[in-house]
This record gives C-alpha cells, sequence and structure tokens, in this order.
C-alpha cells in the first residue's frame, strides 16, 4: 500500500502530503489546475487523467486520498466513475467540479456518494480548501449548487428511460441501444417515446435538450 508523504511544518512537526488524482479532459485547464494545486506544499497530484474510464484502473494504481473528477469527461461520465471509486476504492474521497449548477446532477452526486461538489469557477484558495475538507471527513456542497438543488425539480423519468435517454444523447440508434441493454428495438423505440411525452418535448432531440438543461442526464 502506498503511504502519504511527509513534509515539514514551520513548526518543526510533520505534515500529511494530500494525493490527488485529477480527472479533466481539457488539456489546458488540466495543466494550470495541477499548477495551482502544487504550489500547495501539502497537495501533490500523484495522477493526472483526460478520460472517465481510466480513473478507476489509475486509482487502483496510485491510491490517492482524494481523486478531484470533472463531471463531463469522455468514456465514462464524472459521476459514473465516482460511484465506481465509492464502490471499489471507498478509502478514496471524490471531489467533483462542474461548470454548470444543473440540480438534477447534484442529486445523483449525492446519490454516487461523492464528498464534494464545487463549481470550476471557484478560487484556487476555496478548490484547496475544499480537497483539505473533503480528505478530512467532511461533506463539502457550493452553497449556490445546493440551493438549486433544493429548487429544483426531481426528475419524471424512471432508471431505464434516462439510460436509454443518455445513450439516445450519446447517438446510439435504436438498435444499437437494444442491443446494449438486451432490449428488443420495438421497447427501446417505446421508451423514446414515452420520454418525449413526460417531459413535454417536441421530439427527441428536444426531450435531451430539456433533460440536460435540468441535470437529469450528464
Amino acid at each position: 500500500m502506498i503511504e502519504s508523504a511527509k513534509i515539514d511544518r514551520a513548526d518543526g512537526g510533520l505534515a500529511t502530503v494530500i494525493r490527488i488524482l485529477l480527472a479533466e479532459d481539457m488539456n489546458m485547464v488540466r495543466g494550470a489546475l495541477v499548477a495551482l494545486l502544487e504550489m500547495e506544499d501539502d497537495l501533490e497530484v500523484v495522477s493526472e487523467l483526460e478520460r472517465g474510464d481510466k480513473i478507476l484502473a489509475a486509482a487502483l494504481e496510485v491510491r490517492p486520498d482524494i481523486a478531484v473528477i470533472d463531471i463531463d469527461l469522455p468514456g465514462l461520465d464524472g459521476l459514473s466513475a465516482a460511484a465506481q471509486l465509492h464502490e471499489q476504492l471507498p478509502e478514496c474521497r471524490t471531489l467533483m467540479l462542474t461548470s454548470l449548477g444543473r440540480p438534477g446532477t447534484l442529486r445523483r452526486a449525492l446519490a454516487a456518494q461523492v464528498s464534494g461538489y464545487i463549481l470550476k469557477d471557484d478560487s484556487p484558495k476555496e478548490l484547496a480548501s475544499a480537497i483539505r475538507r473533503v480528505v478530512a471527513g467532511q461533506r463539502v456542497i457550493d452553497s449556490k449548487l445546493a440551493v438549486a438543488a433544493w429548487n429544483g425539480l426531481e426528475s419524471p423519468l424512471t432508471d431505464r428511460e434516462t439510460e436509454v435517454l443518455r445513450m439516445a444523447a450519446q447517438g446510439s440508434e435504436a438498435a444499437e441501444i437494444a442491443g446494449e441493454l438486451h432490449l428488443s428495438t420495438g421497447t427501446v423505440r417505446n421508451y423514446l417515446t414515452t420520454v418525449v411525452m413526460k417531459l413535454k418535448a417536441r421530439n427527441r432531440v428536444d426531450a435531451i435538450r430539456i433533460a440536460r438543461e435540468a441535470g437529469w442526464l450528464v
């Protein structure tokens, strides 16, 4: 098992260095975050990733104290990756970063047992503080996001309807969705029709837009 490093404190004692896995798909943003975090004496980025489907394997290898994960990642969305970490590496805390305060997404984050959820436009000082608090066992939720979640509407879609709509939003055709979920093509089409009706959308594309804006789809 990898042990956390120690650094000398000003008072002559030792402080634990917090080991961070960072997942962000935009290279410039990821590079800036790494540089900002490593300006803090007690923070160290031990793994940088650009895809959600690489998070679990990397975390199992480097054993970080915390994973700082962007919500929107290719390969696997950040919340699904966080759920995997919670199941297979529960000692690794998770802090989600988002650029949009979607109330439905925050509720999904809480259901995935994430430890923190903050906006990307928070200051570097606030991010560093959130990381320390999460590693210390606290749950950190941006106040603006909490208010949005409190005032937001619950999704009218079932888990299966949401799953079908998410795959459609990723460009999958009905036959592909049917094969992946072991359903008939007709059943998938029925699900999509029901989704359009429940969301009072004009069509499938409009349903995807409505669900994304509400935070019901990542």
